[in-house]
């Protein structure tokens, strides 16, 4: 047995309870565990602060000084220890509210201590509320390594003195039991060809380091590790794939596609959209089945491109499908690319959740015969029922909404998987897509249409809301549209952001009927209400539309020329952009205006300050990514690739994903099936970690 598959509660320092608390709270249960839950920084145990350096903005620090002053203040149900820490020329309060009774036995008057915590402000003096606390003398004689780990814990582990320095102490208990018994992950030939640290070093010199060099080497060797080994299992997926399944052979690009981009085209195509289609034709020539990415902004012209991918098909024999993940946007594909399509007489169909059953059952009637040729349509797609004559191509838009195993059930409707292109609007960044796609080959569609002027982003306080209603008048007068979005439906006490009951009611009498009229759409409303209330916005029989985030994906308003984010702070970045891209859609110059609050946090100001300087959707994903982490990106859970990464970031850590990358891409070169003496272990290794996972070998 690994040692680090040991159960964690008869490690010193844990036992029944903290073992339990340390499960439930980050998911500790194993040796292996607690080793790999890494510090997120250091501090130099050497450097004590003095406190005239002190201040409310100050993170974690050190500070020694002699306690003046020690009582407990307050009733027997609400006590705290109150001391007074001097360092010789000023002083500061430590606080304690918990364990009370134990620590006023421990702490004593006259004494010289060590105290580690963050300073704050409370009526007007600098304190440390729970601060721990050592005896100098203590302190001074331990053999420890002048930089110390820090580690996340929760509220629920500080209140059972699980905090930092306990998890610390585990960790160097721990240490004296694993070390010379931690079993090698990587092989001899890649630790000396790449000079990497062996795991042993590393682990001790992560939680422990014995200086900032080998910290360093230590934290490289760990990162590289774990970007490996997601990387040799996505590049042996796309291998594997390329070998296992053959594709259709889309080899004639025939009557359908060239009379459609000859004399049906509303409009030239950019170099962008000629460029990806010649991606697309070659891989449906080469035998192999096509799993390709297609990434563009909202109002770039990817569904050209599918409809242009999916005659492709038609021109060989073949059927195609195209999956939306809402109605609303399956009605919309289903209704433009049927007007294009009119004049070739090609046979398209739709399918919802909203289906008759008359008209389902000659649905699949004309799809089992081949009559249909294209058919459109939300999850209904997947249903056992619907049964194809000879799919060809799968098309998936907004693909991160679906689930793995959804997308699958579409490879299975031919006796050999489709094709298959899927698209987001939403931009990836590079180091994310490596690592959530890095199994497809993906295009890139980075130019709008010829005439799209770029839209103009406005930021406004909530002080300037007369002036905003003002410039949204003048805009109304022109017979142009608006958007205004919301975050929440009701008034919610805990988020101090405008929601949009509230806000109707400020609109309407600010844009009073019956010069203006006014369409409300929310999340809470039925299918047939929202669809009604939007058709009403799309007909120009209401000229605003009061929103929540459903009118992010699956509405095409030409005429609409402003949208309006209030309590824009409460949105990411990625959905800030996607609202953004409803507007724009026409000839005439659109706005997107960010209405905040007047205090912002670092974050939201970074956010908001990036939309307003940036419409290129690639580099604000970039800076979505540092700011939020790739697990709190919409989507990426969809993915068939987990990202509870333990210590790379993808958002600093792309030179190490890319050299990590490069490394499993030289070594399946080398020995593909990992059998060789070389490899071999890497396989073991690579199987042991994936073993809780299906294999979604099939799918993207």
């Amino acid at each position: 047995m690994n040692i680090l598959d040991e159960n964690i509660t008869y490690l010193k320092g844990v036992g029944p309870q903290k073992a339990n608390i340390l499960a439930s709270e980050l998911g500790i249960k194993t040796y292996g565990d607690l080793i790999s839950h890494y510090p997120y920084r250091y501090l130099d145990r050497s450097k004590f602060y003095r406190i005239s350096e002190l201040s409310p903005d100050t993170q974690l620090v050190q500070v020694k000084g002699v306690i003046t002053h020690i009582e407990v203040v307050g009733q027997q149900r609400k006590q705290r220890l109150v001391a007074v820490l001097s360092d010789g020329f000023n002083t500061v309060d430590l606080v304690w509210f918990k364990g009370v009774s134990w620590l006023k036995g421990q702490v004593k008057k006259g004494e010289e201590y060590v105290i580690f915590g963050k300073p704050t402000f409370f009526n007007g003096r600098l304190n440390f509320t729970h601060p721990e606390i050592e005896p100098a003398v203590k302190f001074q004689n331990k053999a420890e390594a002048k930089l110390q780990g820090l580690y996340n814990t929760t509220e629920k582990m500080k209140t059972k003195f699980i905090n930092s320095k306990a998890i610390y102490n585990m960790q160097v208990n721990l240490l004296a039991i694993v070390k010379g018994k931690i079993r090698e992950t990587l092989t001899v030939a890649v630790l000396e060809q790449y000079k990497l640290m062996k795991l042993g070093d590393a682990l001790q010199n992560i939680h422990m380091p014995q200086s900032p060099e080998l910290l360093q080497k230590a934290q490289f060797r760990l990162k590289f590790e774990e970007l490996f080994y997601i990387q040799l299992k996505i590049l042996r997926l796309k291998y594997h794939r390329a070998e296992q399944y053959e594709g259709f052979n889309f080899s004639q690009v025939g009557e359908l596609f060239n009379s459609f981009y000859k004399q049906h085209i509303p409009f030239d195509l950019t170099g962008a959209q000629k460029r990806v289609l010649r991606e697309i034709r070659h891989d449906c020539n080469t035998g192999k089945q096509m799993n390709r990415l297609l990434q563009g902004d909202v109002g770039s012209g990817k569904t050209l491109v599918a409809l242009m991918t999916m005659l492709l098909a038609l021109d060989n024999g073949y059927q195609a499908c195209i999956m939306a993940p809402t109605e609303i946007l399956a009605n919309q594909h289903y209704k433009s690319i049927t007007e294009m399509l009119y004049p070739l007489g090609v046979q398209v169909a739709l399918l919802t959740g909203s289906t008759t059953a008359k008209n389902r059952r000659e649905l699949h009637e004309g799809l089992q015969s081949g009559y249909i040729k294209i058919l459109i349509g939300t999850h209904a797609l997947i249903e056992d029922k619907v049964q194809f004559h000879n799919l060809g191509m799968v098309v998936i838009d907004e693909q991160h909404r679906f689930g793995v195993a959804q997308r699958a059930r579409l490879y299975n409707k031919n006796h050999r998987p489709p094709h298959v292109l899927v698209m987001t609007a939403t931009p990836i960044p590079r180091t994310l897509a490596m690592t959530l796609y890095g199994d497809l080959e993906v295009s890139v569609i980075d130019e709008l249409p010829p005439g799209r002027k770029p839209i103009q982003t406005l930021h406004y306080r909530d002080s300037a809301r007369l002036r905003v209603f003002g410039f949204l008048k003048k805009e109304l007068a022109k017979g142009r549209q608006v958007y205004i979005v919301y975050p929440l439906i009701k008034e919610s006490e805990a988020l101090d952001y405008k929601d949009l009951e509230d806000g109707l009611e400020s609109i309407s009498r600010a844009f009073p009927a019956p010069d203006y009229a006014i369409s409300v759409v929310h999340g809470k409303m039925k299918p047939a209400e929202k669809d009604k209330a939007m058709a009403l916005f799309v007909n120009k029989q209401t000229n605003i539309m009061v929103a929540t985030t459903v009118i992010e994906v699956g509405v095409n308003v030409p005429n609409a020329s402003v949208m309006v984010i209030e309590s824009a702070e409460r949105f990411g970045l990625s959905q800030l952009h996607q609202l953004r891209g409803r507007v724009g859609r026409g000839a005439e110059q659109s706005y997107c205006i960010l209405m905040t609050g007047n205090k912002l946090s670092k974050d939201g100001l970074t956010r908001i300050e990036t939309m307003v300087k940036s419409t290129d959707g690639f580099e604000i994903s970039e800076v979505d990514l540092k700011l939020r982490g790739p697990g709190d990106l919409e989507g990426t859970q969809q993915s068939g690739i987990p990202l509870n990464l333990k210590i790379a970031n993808l958002g600093t850590d792309s030179q190490i994903l890319q050299f990590a990358r490069n490394v499993a891409s030289d070594v399946l070169k080398k020995d593909p099936k990992l059998q060789s003496v070389d490899y071999a272990a890497l396989g073991i290794e690579l199987k042991r970690r994936w073993r809780y996972e299906v294999d979604w070998s099939q799918i993207s």
